[in-house]
């Protein structure tokens, strides 16, 4: 591979295909970024995304894999590098909620999934960044972007507050991480979005209707578009944030 080859930073999105995590593949591929584009089974979706990417000069991969799974991880990042070269960035991004509900009315099988991929998954996502991109272990130093949410802060309560708690673990995971990573050449951070136009909320309901029903208490009286959440993402870890670490940007609407 030429030096010219790999004049772009490389970036994976973990849960890549849909949602924010769609918006912050294109972005970073406008930026300056080549993507690589993670998803667990929508490949027509991941596809696509790749395309948007190449339309705008990066190149681009999509690869496969449950985030929730060990080896899946590890695999991610040798193909990532294998395909790109030596990973910069990571969004550590892919999450589920499951169905809205009160918790006493929550399948014991919801939380578990919920908690495997947001928090398990996410801190071996986090790992596996670590090893790859310090510089005390051949790497090149970068950063790390871990989507964190609103929800940890207000609790989701009737709604899903074992994803909450899922979240607030993720803050955590930033904090501690970004000063275990500073001596490393690493930055760590968060984005923490409120309600976003993605069709995670049409899965995680019966009716549809949560995103209405949330809109009265935004104080900006909006959603937020994926694009916004994006915007934020990449700005951290662009050279704009060299300076940040261990911060967590909500991006909410004022909520």
């Amino acid at each position: 591979m030429s030096n010219s080859e790999q004049a772009r930073p490389v970036v994976i999105v973990t849960g890549g295909s849909r949602g924010i995590g769609a918006a912050v593949c294109r972005l970073a591929a406008a930026r300056g970024f080549d993507v690589v584009v993670n998803y667990r089974t929508e490949a027509e979706a991941a596809r696509r995304v790749v395309e948007s990417c190449r339309q705008a000069g990066a190149r681009a991969v999509a690869i496969a894999g449950d985030m929730a799974v060990e080896a899946d991880i590890v695999a991610l990042f040798d193909k990532a590098e294998a395909e790109l070269g030596k990973v910069s960035h990571v969004v550590n991004n892919a999450g589920i909620t499951g169905k809205s509900s009160r918790l006493a009315d929550c399948p014991a099988d919801v939380i578990r999934t919920a908690i495997d991929v947001n928090v398990t998954g996410a801190i071996l996502v986090a790992r596996e960044a670590a090893r790859r991109l310090s510089t005390k272990r051949g790497g090149k130093g970068g950063s790390i972007v871990n989507i964190s949410s609103v929800a940890a802060e207000i609790g989701s309560p009737n709604e899903y507050v074992w994803y909450a708690a899922s979240k607030g673990a993720i803050d955590s995971l930033t904090l501690g991480l970004s000063k275990e990573l500073a001596p490393d050449g690493i930055r760590v951070n968060g984005v923490a979005p409120g309600m976003v136009m993605t069709d995670i909320h049409e899965r995680s309901t019966e009716d549809g209707g949560r995103i209405e029903r949330i809109r009265p208490n935004i104080p900006m009286q909006r959603i937020g578009e994926p694009v916004e959440i994006a915007e934020a993402v990449v700005f951290l870890m662009s050279d704009g944030a060299s300076y940040a670490s261990g911060a967590k940007l909500k991006v909410s609407g004022g909520r």
